[in-house]
């Protein structure tokens, strides 16, 4: 919960895949960072998660999605990927993100 005036502090990562089929995160210390980055194509209005609603949709990633303290984007490869993963084992305890570096911050 954030009080009247305060804004609640999230980073934004995208994850797409390196050459050599390693995750690469870049995050972004803010909404504006990220859409210099990325088209803005439109904005969450349906989002069962309210923090979500009003973030960007961006051109060719799949997003956004709630993930601890970061909103993610994935790119639709990394999107496909990690849902196959995760309906095969569903009971999986570690996320790639939590094992994965951030390979840059914007």
């Amino acid at each position: 919960m954030t009080l009247l005036g305060e804004e609640m502090k999230r980073t934004f990562r995208v994850v797409s895949r390196a050459s050599d089929g390693s995750y690469l995160m870049s995050d972004f210390l803010s909404d504006k960072a990220l859409t210099r980055e990325f088209e803005q194509i439109g904005m969450d209005d349906c989002h069962t998660d309210l923090t979500i609603r009003g973030l960007p949709v961006l051109k060719g990633l799949v997003g956004p999605m709630a993930d601890g303290k970061h909103v993610r984007y994935e790119t639709p490869a990394v999107f496909e990927e990690l849902t196959k993963e995760w309906a095969i084992a569903p009971s999986r305890q570690t996320e790639p993100t939590e094992t994965a570096e951030t390979a840059q911050t914007h």
